[in-house]
């Protein structure tokens, strides 16, 4: 498992790279990355199949503790992934906007 800084996820969705939230749907309605997709952790091992193909997912959680475990899942699947060092969380830090609401 693979793990990037805020910087390498903003450089990655820039580029239109998929974004994959494993946090919970009311975390996530709260706020998240524009554009990611919601499916949440305990849901992941049954719901891979709906994640797109990609060169690298970039999975993010609210701190960096979930999208490990979401990565792994991904990579145990033969899918590449990314987690996220700091979540969602750290790309608010880095004054990065959120959408909010239940829609990507």
């Amino acid at each position: 498992m693979h793990e990037v800084d805020t910087a390498a996820l903003i450089h990655a969705w820039e580029s239109g790279a998929p974004v994959l939230d494993v946090r919970e749907d009311y975390e996530y309605i709260q706020g998240h990355v524009p554009g990611a997709q919601l499916i949440p952790l305990a849901e992941l091992p049954a719901r891979v199949g709906e994640v797109p193909p990609a060169d690298a997912v970039y999975v993010i959680c609210a701190s960096g503790n979930r999208s490990k475990r979401g990565a792994e899942i991904l990579e145990s699947a033969g899918r590449p992934a990314m987690s996220v060092a700091g979540g969602t969380r750290a790309w608010l830090s880095a004054g990065q906007a959120v959408r909010r609401g239940p829609t990507a």
